[in-house]
């Protein structure tokens, strides 16, 4: 089993000398190769020789997704084009892509990473590992991939897409685990009942989700409709991919991998770090990539950190579930709301009611209005028309309750939803149009 004890049970003392000399390192390479961040640090007169302890790391300028858009495409790589072995880029809103360069080094320490991750859920040697994330220019599949083999799984590279052949696939070759998104797991799900398949004809264990925000709800939703335990794995492209942080066999929150990935909490409003347990803005240092090292990189994903013992015994500071990103946030008539608290009530509101769903939110007479259409599932049954009105108002009360806004409910027949085969698109904001 891939378990590097030694390395992520380090005591506090340890972990913090390694990470003091590691930034001081990167701080030092990405002011003498990347002229962006020279020129942040020689703005407030910050020179490497001032940082000289992982404490310092406050001292530093933060990196944010617009400084990689404007320096596209190569320009915050730290190395030339005969180290870059391999480009990664995720889309954006602006047309541009953010594009990540990676070296030999990069590469094997992804997989190292993503590796940790598949041995914490119980991944073996002997298991079969279903990749179902896209592969190409997004991180997703080959991560795990890399991940998969160094762990000596036997990886099935499926990609993302043709559904009823991921099917067959997972029947036929009875693979132990699965990764894709979570959005994705319940969509196979229910088209595994379609084909007249139970979880009795998988042979599937475990499943590492991750790349969109999930509730607990789903995750139970997705342990009951592939006969599964479901795990939370986190990444981001401009830090690594998928693996930067993963949960354990105790789902204690996921753990950074913090001897290569620096984590800070900072208030959203103020961009001071914020102690452990609040929640905030999540903030990554890359303590050890050489192809586009990264310091403070604003992720705009929301979330808390724990540092408190975990059972299994790795050290590395844990992250709780993420709530949402900051620039997914709804502001709905001057309450902050995120998908994932609606989500949420949803899939507890009632049992007729199914995961997949859509929000629209729209500006009518100066005033914001949301609907939530949500497909009922195949099997829900209603005696009159009472019983859809009762329904409609209960969940209506429900997702009231726990956003503290009134929205329009629809209610929609199974299957009127499109499905993504990726990450799911949950919102329509037209007040942006």
């Amino acid at each position: 089993m891939f378990y590097d004890k030694k390395q992520e049970c380090l005591s506090k003392r340890a972990k913090h000398k390694l990470q003091s000399e590691r930034l001081i390192d990167v701080v030092k390479r990405v002011y003498e190769s990347v002229p962006t961040y020279r020129a942040k640090m020689d703005a407030i007169g910050l020179q490497p020789t001032d940082i000289k302890s992982i404490d310092d790391i406050v001292k530093l300028p933060f990196t944010t997704k617009q400084d990689l858009r404007d320096n596209y495409p190569f320009g915050m790589f730290a190395r030339g084009p005969e180290d870059i072995i391999r480009v990664h880029a995720s889309s954006g809103t602006t047309g541009k892509l953010t594009v990540v360069g990676y070296t030999k080094k990069d590469i094997d320490l992804w997989a190292e990473c993503c590796a940790r991750g598949l041995a914490a859920v119980g991944a073996e040697k002997k298991s079969l590992l279903h990749v179902a994330y896209g592969y190409g220019l997004f991180t997703g599949g080959l991560g795990l991939h890399y991940g998969g083999e160094l762990l000596g799984l036997t990886v099935v590279p499926v990609s993302a897409g043709n559904t009823q052949r991921q099917i067959q696939l997972m029947v036929d070759f009875k693979a132990d685990g699965i990764c894709c998104t979570p959005s994705y797991a319940v969509f196979l799900g229910d088209e595994l009942k379609k084909a007249n398949y139970s979880t009795k004809d998988l042979n599937l264990k475990w499943g590492l989700f991750g790349a969109e925000p999930w509730t607990e709800e789903m995750r139970r939703e997705i342990e009951e409709k592939l006969g599964l335990k479901a795990y939370d794995i986190y990444g981001l492209s401009e830090i690594a991919g998928p693996g930067v942080a993963s949960e354990c066999e105790f789902q204690t929150g996921s753990h950074i991998w913090d001897d290569y990935f620096y984590p800070e909490i900072v208030d959203l409003d103020t961009l001071k770090p914020l102690p452990i347990g609040e929640r905030g803005e999540l903030v990554f240092t890359t303590l050890t990539k050489e192809g586009m090292p990264l310091i403070r990189y604003r992720t705009r994903d929301i979330t808390a950190l724990d540092d408190s013992p975990c059972p299994c015994g790795r050290t590395g500071v844990r992250l709780n579930r993420i709530k949402g990103r900051s620039d997914d946030m709804l502001i709905i008539r001057g309450v902050n709301v995120f998908p994932s608290q609606i989500e949420s009530a949803l899939i507890s509101s009632d049992e007729r009611i199914s995961s997949h769903y859509h929000i629209t939110v729209d500006r009518i007479n100066n005033l914001d209005v949301i609907e939530i259409a949500i497909e009922l599932k195949e099997d829900a049954i209603f005696d009159e028309i009472k019983s859809i009105e009762g329904l409609v108002s209960k969940v209506k009360a429900d997702v009231a309750s726990a956003i503290g806004v009134t929205a329009d409910i629809k209610l929609l027949s199974c299957g009127s939803i499109k499905r993504s085969e990726g990450k799911a698109q949950r919102v329509t904001d037209k007040r942006q149009k």
